[in-house]
């Protein structure tokens, strides 16, 4: 049995569902929590699965990093757009020689860790999970979730597959969880993105799940397009992403139950939108290796518009945006 101990900062329906399958599988894990602390430090976790529901009856849950001891692994697990927090909350919990595993969206941002914490190991991890908070304390995990790990190094850089990356995937895959190891970082931020980019960002624009998506000829051949690009924007970086690989995705998409997109809900729930992480950041990539993303900067340009809008709409009428 492992002895590392884990730290979850974020505990969501991404945060909170990895963070519970780990805590099932005997590890020590420390839970840091906002507005659902009361109910989950008194009440616990329940996990609505496909593969198995279960109740933590108990889990060590904090809403103050000050409190938590320090751990082996740190688990960056909040959305990007909380990403001013990190300075403030990874500090304080994470080990020396420790390790900080970010499982966010989009891309560049182990980079922005590594300025934040030093003497520690990055890794990235790629989550592909359908999952949604229903209620406090209360995840339903609908479809997937399997992660790839990768290491990262400055200007991300190939590392190969390292002694850190084994040993934590070997807790995530002790708890159920399946993994993929990654010899190169970027190049699997760039995969993710194949799918993160057109769902998620049409997900919001046209209000539709992913199985309304992929049900019409147009959007369709929408998304493959959008993938299509993102395979360019990889390509500027020097990481080639194959053809088959948006096959891939597309059936996996197909036999994905329906599902409203992360960033569909944020816009739903009137929160702040990974625009930048998953649109600005690789469109910027791009643009400084010379390549320019015409479709995906359209609909960059359309999110930032529909999120600007939401916010000064929110100001106008008394509202406080959600965090």
């Amino acid at each position: 049995m492992s002895e590392r101990s884990y730290a979850i900062l974020g505990t969501g329906a991404l945060g909170g569902f990895y963070g519970a399958k780990l805590q099932k599988a005997g590890l020590d894990v420390h839970f840091l929590l906002k507005s659902d602390y009361e109910y989950v430090s008194q009440s616990g976790l329940v996990i609505e699965s496909k593969d198995g529901d279960f109740t933590l009856p108990q889990v060590k849950a904090y809403n103050d990093v000050e409190k938590m001891p320090r751990c082996d692994v740190v688990v960056i697990a909040l959305k990007t757009t909380q990403n001013h927090l990190l300075p403030q909350i990874v500090a304080p919990v994470v080990r020396d020689n420790g390790v900080v595993l970010i499982l966010q969206n989009g891309l560049g941002v182990e980079s922005e860790v590594s300025t934040i914490v030093g003497n520690v190991c990055i890794i990235g991890g790629l989550c592909f999970l359908c999952s949604n908070k229903v209620g406090a304390g209360y995840i339903r995990h609908l479809d997937y979730g399997q992660i790839t790990l990768g290491e990262y190094a400055l200007g991300y850089d190939p590392t190969g597959i390292t002694q850190k990356m084994r040993q934590i995937g070997d807790d995530f895959a002790r708890a159920g969880i399946s993994i993929e190891l990654a010899e190169d970082l970027l190049l699997g931020r760039w995969k993710k993105l194949v799918w993160n980019i057109p769902y998620n960002g049409l997900s919001v624009i046209l209000n539709a799940r992913t199985d309304e998506l992929m049900s019409y000829v147009h959007t369709r051949k929408l998304v493959e397009q959008l993938m299509y690009e993102v395979v360019a924007g990889a390509k500027s970086c020097s990481r080639l992403i194959p053809d088959s690989f948006i096959q891939t995705m597309l059936d996996y998409t197909v036999k994905m139950k329906p599902y409203r997109t992360s960033m569909k809900i944020d816009y739903d729930e009137r929160r702040s939108m990974e625009v930048e992480a998953i649109f600005g950041n690789p469109l910027r990539k791009a643009l400084a290796a010379g390549v320019d993303l015409p479709q995906i900067s359209c609909i960059y340009q359309q999110l930032k518009f529909l999120d600007q809008r939401r916010k000064v709409g929110d100001q106008e009428n008394g509202f406080f945006l959600k965090d």
